[in-house]
Parts: structure tokens; sequence; C-alpha cells
């Protein structure tokens, strides 16, 4: 073999043949899915498959992250962000001196002159933190004093695609490891059972602004393949070709692995590319799925008032609320990351029909996650995450006359998310925009940011996991980032 290829291959020979002396079947099920217990550090326990041995650099305060990702774009100005003078402002053309150096998308052009657009539903307080909150999510108004809102995010891209690769891999050109594979590739997993990184997509019916899911959302970038989102489909098998052919028992399966494995590793001698373990890994694991899956989705035990409390459609695969309630199963195996993406946010002329079917299909199932959780002792170290990749601006899109046809476009220079358990702070919101909810006013949080705060509440110090590639290391928060302090708990 080529020495340098040797040097650079992710599993040699050595470890291959090392990890086990009862057959090659048996050692490719170890090391490609790198399962190392000697790597397990003091603050990950002796139950981790995987990961790297110096990690986590410190105590986590959450073992797993359940990313609610609300494609599209949700606005801001009629959720989560009152702002008075927006109301007593509605019909006023925006004051120039809010769009100073502003770049909006080409829907919108030059912004002068745009007329400002109070919030379509009332505001109210809720909880002890008097929290306010849109009579749109009248469920996450009754769990605000669990919950920890940003509103002062902020981030640069004005388009779709490349701002929810930039919240996803701190890039906004696709290529990079998602989130999911960096924790994975770092920390590992809990179980061998299930992937680590899962994936689940949703979109509410009927609606006209939804957005594509690209693959690249949940993909390894230059890691290995095997450290990509597995995605777990709405209909049909929940994972593609993991079903066996008609006729072939698990033995014969179990021949057939062991017999591919031989001749993998053969190839693996001649060409030394790790994609070739990942390649074994995928076949191993989908072998293992065939067992564990089919108890995952079996929600007949689920007892009927955990069903109603995350919806009526909870019981249809596929929707966001049965999504949400296969996030708590999966966390539940010892899945650490799940993300979860539900399009239909991009509610450019929709704002006063679609923007209610979006609220209603996911602001019950999200609230539930949350009590749910909270109710299992599992919050406090599950890191429950809700947003998009940008907020929508506070003035409208369309006709101020035509009510009906209201939008808002796209605005990333103030918006709204918020956070859950895993070390979060609840009952508390961090950060403000201005009266006009159009720029960030206090305690900025940058795309990096957030970042930095997600890897460090995993015990991870986000400038020390790193991945050479191309002569460079690579990390999520590329050369920015800072951990915001003042949410943690």
């Amino acid at each position: 073999m080529n020495p340098h290829i040797e040097q650079n291959a992710a599993i040699t020979r050595r470890q291959l043949f090392g990890r086990s002396a009862v057959g090659l079947g048996t050692a490719a099920i170890a090391s490609l899915l790198n399962r190392d217990t000697n790597a397990a550090s003091t603050y990950a326990g002796a139950g981790r498959v995987g990961g790297l041995p110096a990690l986590p650099h410190f105590a986590p305060q959450a073992k797993r992250v359940i990313y609610l990702f609300m494609n599209g774009a949700p606005t801001h100005a009629d959720l989560f962000d009152y702002k008075p003078a927006l109301k007593a402002m509605h019909g006023q053309p925006v004051p120039e001196s809010y769009l100073a150096g502003k770049r909006f998308s080409t829907m919108t052009g030059n912004a002068t002159g745009k007329l400002m657009l109070a919030p379509v539903e009332p505001f109210r307080q809720y909880g002890e933190s008097g929290a306010w909150v849109s009579d749109f999510m009248p469920h996450t108004a009754g769990v605000a004093d669990d919950l920890c809102f940003i509103k002062s995010m902020h981030t640069e891209a004005v388009n779709h695609a490349p701002a929810i690769t930039f919240f996803l891999t701190g890039s906004e050109m696709p290529g990079r490891p998602t989130m999911g594979a960096w924790l994975t590739y770092g920390l590992g997993s809990e179980t061998d059972e299930l992937p680590a990184f899962t994936v689940m997509t949703s979109i509410s019916k009927d609606t006209s602004c939804g957005q594509i899911f690209y693959d690249f959302y949940w993909g390894s970038g230059f890691l290995p393949s095997r450290f990509q989102g597995v995605k777990f489909r709405g209909g049909g098998d929940p994972v593609l070709y993991l079903s066996s052919p008609d006729g072939m028992s698990r033995e014969v399966r179990r021949g057939l692995l062991d017999d591919l494995a031989k001749l993998n590793e053969m190839q693996y001698e001649e060409l030394g590319d790790p994609e070739i373990a990942t390649r074994i890994s995928q076949y191993e694991m989908a072998y293992k799925m065939q067992a564990s899956v089919p108890e995952l989705t079996d929600i007949s035990q689920e007892p009927a008032h955990i069903l109603d409390m995350y919806g009526p459609s909870v019981r249809e695969r596929g929707t966001f609320a049965y999504n949400c309630l296969m996030a708590r199963r999966l966390a539940e195996r010892g899945v650490p990351f799940v993300q979860l993406m539900h399009a239909g946010w991009d509610q450019h002329n929709s704002i006063t029909t679609e923007l209610y079917n979006q609220c209603r299909d996911t602001d019950q199932p999200s609230a539930a996650l949350v009590r749910d959780l909270k109710q299992r002792g599992m919050l406090e170290d599950t890191l429950v995450i809700w947003g998009g990749e940008f907020g929508r601006t506070p003035f409208i899109q369309g006709d101020i006359n035509n009510r009906p046809r209201w939008g808002r476009d796209h605005h990333p220079y103030a918006f709204t998310i918020w956070m859950a358990g895993g070390g979060i702070k609840s009952g508390i919101t961090y950060g403000e925009s201005d009266d006009l909810a159009m720029n960030v006013a206090k305690d900025p949080v940058h795309v990096h940011d957030f970042q930095a705060t997600l890897l460090y509440l995993l015990g991870i110090d986000h400038e020390r996991l790193t991945f050479k590639h191309q002569g460079r290391r690579y990390r999520l928060t590329d050369v920015h980032g800072k951990v915001v302090r003042g949410v943690l708990a």
C-alpha cells in the first residue's frame, strides 16, 4: 500500500484486525462503527460508542440535542418580538435611518418607502417570566417559563439555502459538515442500535410556501460519510433500503454481510479508502436497525394522554407532531442529535392565511416536546432549539390595502429563536431588537456565537474541535464565534 494513503486512512488495517480476533465481520462492526470504550473520557462515561479520545473537553450540561428547524424563516415580529411602536406606525413608511447599509432580497430591493406592518395577532405576557408571545402560539406561551428567548439573533445571508447552510455548517456554501456530523464525529453516541444523527422533515398541508430539503442540510461534508445524518421518511419504510428482500432471513443476511465484509477488506487493503469503512458500517447499521426501528416507530404503547398532548396529527406519519414524538423516543434510546425540519414559513404574500396553518401544525407539538421531556426528567440534559434561518421584515411586502395578500420578506438583521433545557437558563429573554424589530439593539448573537454556545453546552471548546482538510484545520464556527454566557444556567 502507498504509505501516504495508509497514513491518511481513517482506519488502518492494524486497527481493523486488532479490535477483534473472531472474524472480519465482527471486526468490521466494531471498527467501522468506531466503537472504542477506551475513547470515552471521564465526562462521557464508559458506554460511549465512538467519538474522539479527548472529547468532551469539560463536563457537558447537555447529552443530546433536538433541533426544531423552521425552514422558510418564521416572522419574529408576529410571533415573539412584541413592539408597540410597530403597531403605532402601521401603514407609515419605514424611517430611512433604519435602512442605512441594509441589503434585502431581490423581492424587496430598495426598501425605501416600504410601509410598516403591525403584528397580525395581539401579544400577551405569560408566566412568571412575563414573556411576550403572540396569540399565534398559545401552547408555546404555556411553557414560556421553561424557555430562553434570544431576540438578538442576526446573520449575513438573505436567501434561504445559504442561510440554512450557514446555520447548520458555519458556511453559506455547501460542502462543510453539518453540526450533527461534527457532534457525531467528536462525541460518538450512547447507542450502536440507531444512527447517532437522525433527520426528519415535514411540511404543512396545502401550503404554497414550502422549501426544498437539500441532502447537504444533514451531510458530512469532508468528514467520512458515516457521520452524515440518516433520514427517517414519512411514508413506506422509515429508512430507505432497510428491509431485506423477500425470502431472506436474518441468518442469511448475517452471512451475506460477513462475506461482503471480507470482499470490502480486500478492496480496503488495496486502496486504503476510508469510505470503504463507511460502506461496511452502513450495512451493519442497517442490519441492527431492522430490529431497532420497528420498536422505535411503534407508538401503540404510548399513553393516550401523551399522544393527545402532541396534538391530533401525531398519529399520522410524516407530520411535525409525529416527528416531535419520534424525536423524544430517539432521545430516550440514546440518539444524541435529532434534526427536525419543517417547511412552509416563507410567507411573502400569505402572512394572514398560511401563518395560521404553520402555527397550528407546529405550536402544540413543540410545546408538548418540552413538556414531555421535562416530565420524564430528560429536559435538564436535552437541549431543544426552535428557530429558522432568519426573520421577516417588519415592513410589508405587497399592497397594504389587500389584507389577504399581506406578506413579509426575508430579514437577517434581527430575529428570534428559543432554546430550552440542556444547561440553558429558563424563563428569560436575552438580547433586544430596536423599537421596530428591525436591527439588534442589545446583546447581539451571531450564528457563530449560537454554534459556539451549542458546542459549549455539550462539553466542547468550539476552537478545539477541528478536522484537517486540504491542508487547513476547519471547525464548525470557522474562525469566529464566542460562547453566549448570558443564556447559560
